[in-house]
């Protein structure tokens, strides 16, 4: 699947900023399987590949308490490469007594746990583009139990054994403010496709046709405080276009509904309408 390559638009890693940045560590690591890239006495970089980061911690002592009802990170995604590998992450979250939820969407089957300070995590694999359906370009997305007995067969004799290297990020959902203003930041601005909605609460958005790269909802409640870049939760995203001239045009596109754009060390920031920031960079 080329779903996380160019031409399309995708996320490619977070940054979190933590309390305790020891017990943080050792989760993304024991738990989830990740393994350090570069660290420093106040943050670590996890990769699935020794090469590219996918989550980043950070630890400083004046970071505020996320406040409970708030506009952030809802989840981060990791897209696993086979199905075989959510078998035996979901085996070993079992064996470690470590709880999880599940869901199957249709589009995908996926995997739900929390770290130690509550961010929520999907662990997931997708089913086939064939085997999506498409309604006026809308694809249709299910929330059914997970068929467990049906997965673990897919389990292999080695068993889990840390996040598989081609492991990415495979989207990211957020939790909004509102949506209308949100949306238009992430169509018209940074130039996705809405591919589903639920209700008048969330929107998908995707290039590509994938089933989504980004989502957006309300369920933190219309008007909830927007997200602040001190406070415990994603620092910010890293949004990855395919060249420079289509970076360019977002740009300019950001520009024109008049969202924030900041040049530093060669990166593009942006802050959307709810007050998550990202980082717009190309291949």
């Amino acid at each position: 699947m080329n779903f996380h390559q160019e031409p399309n638009i995708f996320v490619t890693q977070v940054e979190l900023n933590v309390h305790n940045l020891t017990h943080m560590k050792e989760f993304y690591i024991q738990v989830l399987g990740l393994r350090p890239l570069q660290e420093t006495a106040t943050s670590v970089s996890l990769s699935a590949d020794g090469q590219h980061t996918l989550v980043t911690l950070v630890e400083h002592d004046d970071f505020l308490p996320k406040p409970r009802r708030s506009a952030g990170m809802y989840h981060f995604a990791l897209l696993l490469p086979q199905r075989a590998d959510l078998a035996n992450f979901a085996a070993h979250l079992q064996k470690i007594g470590y709880p999880f939820g599940a869901s199957d969407h249709g589009v995908s089957e996926a995997i739900y746990l929390s770290d130690l300070e509550g961010n929520e995590i999907e662990i997931y694999t997708d089913r086939s583009p064939q085997e999506w359906t498409w309604q006026s370009e809308l694809v249709e997305m299910t929330i059914d139990p997970l068929d467990f007995n049906d997965l673990f067969e897919q389990q292999t004799k080695a068993g889990w054994k840390g996040m598989p290297s081609d492991t990415i990020m495979g989207h990211l959902h957020l939790y909004a403010s509102e949506l209308e203003q949100t949306k238009d930041f992430y169509t018209k601005g940074l130039g996705f496709n809405i591919v589903s909605r639920y209700a008048n609460q969330a929107l998908f958005l995707s290039t590509g046709n994938y089933h989504h790269h980004i989502a957006i909802n309300t369920w933190m409640g219309v008007g909830a405080p927007k997200a602040q870049p001190n406070q415990l939760g994603m620092a910010f995203y890293t949004l990855q276009y395919p060249n420079t001239a289509s970076l360019e045009q977002a740009k300019q596109q950001l520009e024109q509904i008049g969202a924030p754009l900041e040049e530093i060390n060669g990166l593009t920031i942006t802050t959307d309408p709810s007050g998550n920031q990202l980082y717009l960079t190309t291949l």
